[in-house]
C-alpha cells in the first residue's frame, strides 16, 4: 500500500501544484495551453487553474511570445523545419497570430534559404541516379514535407538543377 502512494506524483494541494508548475515552466518555455493541460492533469478545478495561470503570467513564468520565439528557433536550427510546418505547430499550440508572426520573425531569411539549399543538396546526394524529373519530385516532396513553401522549393530546385 505504501509503495503505490509514493508513485502518485500529483500534488495534493494548490500550493504543491504551484510549486510543481513553477519547475515545469522554468525547465523550458511553455505555451499557455500546455500549462493549463498540466494543471488539469493535477486535478485542479477551472477557477484554480485560471488563478495559477494569471499568477504565472504576471510573474513572467509564462510568456507566449517568448515561447513562440524559442520554439521557432529550436525547430528551425535543430530540426531544419520550414516556416509552414512551424506555423502549423504554433497554431496547434493555440498561439495568437501576433505571437506566431513574432516567432517566425526570428528566422533570418538568408539562413532560411541557405538551409533550404543544403537540405535539397543533401537529399539529392542520397538519391540514386534517376531521371531528373523523378529526382526533383522526390526532393520537392521531402523539403515541402519539412515545411518549406512550395513556390520557394520549386524555385530553388530549378535554380540548382538548371
Amino acid at each position: 500500500m505504501e509503495k503505490s502512494e509514493s508513485k502518485n506524483t500529483y500534488p495534493k494541494s494548490t500550493s504543491e501544484a504551484l510549486s510543481k508548475i513553477y519547475r515545469y515552466c522554468a525547465y523550458q518555455d511553455r505555451s499557455h495551453r500546455e500549462v493549463k493541460n498540466k494543471l488539469f492533469e493535477y486535478g485542479l478545478r477551472s477557477n484554480q487553474v485560471d488563478e495559477i495561470l494569471s499568477q504565472l503570467i504576471s510573474e513572467g513564468f509564462l510568456n507566449e511570445e517568448r515561447f513562440a520565439k524559442s520554439f521557432v528557433g529550436g525547430k528551425f536550427r535543430m530540426l531544419k523545419w520550414g516556416k509552414v510546418k512551424i506555423k502549423r505547430e504554433l497554431e496547434q499550440a493555440g498561439l495568437t497570430p501576433r505571437c506566431i508572426k513574432s516567432g517566425l520573425a526570428e528566422i533570418d531569411q538568408t539562413n532560411y534559404l541557405i538551409t533550404l539549399k543544403s537540405l535539397i543538396k543533401k537529399k539529392s546526394s542520397q538519391l540514386d541516379a534517376e531521371g531528373p524529373r523523378i529526382k526533383k519530385g522526390k526532393i520537392a516532396r521531402y523539403v515541402i514535407g519539412k515545411g518549406y513553401e512550395t513556390d520557394l522549393v520549386w524555385g530553388m530546385l530549378n535554380e540548382i538543377f538548371n
